[in-house]
């Protein structure tokens, strides 16, 4: 079906894994002409795409020096920008579009190269936490313009969707039924009266090829220089009011809200223990990810003298496919430098699954897993040019235009301010199995007595407990 009739111009940035994967998509559930669109990206990857759906085609690095004088002309009033590139800055063209009256999306907050490890800012300026406060600063001052729907694709985006549908069950299933709360107030007070002290994005990939990852290459199923970035950030969480120990490797931000911490060490060599009801008790990496900050700040209750009453720790615990676990290996043995090599899995997966939910404990029944199961051969049946991964986003994607094409003047605004409800209505159909599941586990199940840890027995839902040493 289509969702809605867009008579502008659709801007893409970027032709990676997503653009290729979100364009069938667009097509088949916007109403538009492929003359409206335009494809601007920084190299030939994803040119035969375009031009299978007849899109131009414009291969044109955007730089700090030339992006507006290239994407000025084509965006105007009502005309949409669809930001699915890397070391593009996101606040850059969330202005230009600001300015233009043009709509926007994007999947992440980017920076502009070497954005990540300019000496010249701190830790925390350089951190997910830092670029999301200089994207907030610019939505204070745009309230009531044109929409921009920041940070929308399967994590962060959708999983901001599937902690709601979760707080829903849960109470619904401890005898405290409610109905949907319609605000941030309504939400984060649900979340405090049900008690859920922690929330992970919990998620566990097992498409494989016949293909072996070979030395000296990297293997994914999807963007493998976001997920080398990111991965080499300093770990990120959003820091929880039941937490009593506080990392020793940990440190805060100076501004802002304070609902995250950072962690003084890459994401991708700090290890969790996490739970998905397929793959059962797994160690995930600590990525950071702007969900784990933008859903602590969204579900924190102030006090009466306006600190923090209740807060839950967020983060992300990501078993990537086995391919990407050996890629990330043989990364930190290269000291972080990106090998020379690059395969993206798609068209080669044989078999697998990507299991994304969010896993919240510390309530009345525990933990409680829930999300969406998508295997490879459903993802080919539902749309071409997308696994199983790239699907989970590519639909976040649409789901995120799709809202933003019908409230054109919402302003920026982050997944965990959308209807949920509207976002299921346009998700679902390609989400796989969407399923929830209570689990018995904790942090604290089958710990080694070989080894003796520093373990808080007393409150199984601590993050020490969850984090691997």
């Amino acid at each position: 079906m289509k969702h809605v009739r867009f008579p502008g111009k659709i801007v893409m940035v970027g032709m990676g894994s997503i653009g290729q994967g979100v364009l069938p998509l667009i097509f088949r559930h916007i109403a538009v002409d492929p003359q409206q669109i335009t494809i601007v990206t920084a190299d030939d990857r994803g040119r035969a795409v375009a031009g299978e759906y007849g899109v131009q085609f414009i291969e044109q690095p955007l730089t700090r020096d030339n992006y507006a004088g290239i994407l000025t002309p084509m965006l105007a009033a009502g005309d949409f920008l669809v930001n699915l590139s890397v070391e593009v800055s996101s606040v850059a063209l969330m202005e230009l579009c600001q300015a233009q009256g043009a709509l926007y999306l994007d999947t992440c907050i980017e920076p502009w190269p070497g954005g990540y490890t300019d000496p010249s800012l701190t830790y925390s300026q350089r951190s997910n936490y830092g670029l999301r406060e200089t994207a907030l600063a610019l939505k204070a001052k745009s309230a009531g313009g044109p929409t921009a729907v920041i940070t929308h694709g399967a994590n962060p985006g959708i999983v901001s969707h599937f902690v709601k549908r979760a707080l829903l069950d849960i109470a619904r299933d401890t005898g405290k039924p409610v109905a949907a709360p319609k605000d941030r107030a309504g939400w984060s007070g649900l979340a405090e009266m049900l008690g859920v002290k922690t929330i992970h994005i919990a998620e566990r990939d097992t498409q494989v090829s016949l293909t072996p990852k070979r030395p000296g290459e990297f293997v994914n199923t999807w963007s493998i220089d976001g997920f080398v970035s990111e991965g080499c950030q300093p770990a990120e969480l959003g820091w929880g009011t039941h937490e009593r120990h506080f990392p020793a490797d940990g440190a805060r931000h100076e501004t802002g809200s304070n609902a995250a911490i950072y962690l003084m060490r890459p994401g991708a060599s700090t290890r969790v223990r996490t739970w998905t009801p397929l793959a059962g008790p797994i160690h995930g990496f600590l990525i950071t990810h702007n969900e784990s900050i933008s859903i602590a700040d969204y579900y924190t209750v102030a006090g009466a003298d306006g600190s923090p009453r209740y807060r839950p720790t967020v983060h992300y615990a990501y078993h990537p496919c086995d391919d990407a676990v050996l890629s990330v290996h043989e990364l930190a043995g290269r000291n972080w430098q990106q090998q020379t090599r690059q395969r993206l899995m798609v068209d080669e997966v044989v078999s697998g699954i990507d299991e994304l939910g969010v896993l919240l404990m510390g309530h009345a029944k525990g933990a409680y897993w829930f999300g969406s199961r998508l295997t490879i051969d459903e993802t080919r049946h539902l749309v071409p040019h997308n696994n199983a991964t790239s699907l989970q986003v590519t639909v976040g994607v649409l789901a995120g235009m799709i809202w933003a094409m019908e409230n054109p003047k919402a302003g920026i605004v982050e997944p965990d301010e959308l209807d949920h409800e509207r976002m299921f209505a346009i998700m679902t159909p390609y989400l796989g199995n969407v399923v929830g599941q209570y689990g018995g586990w904790t942090p604290l199940e089958d710990r080694s007595v070989l080894f003796p840890e520093d373990i808080d027995r007393d409150c199984p839902w601590q993050f020490k407990n969850f984090r691997v040493v």
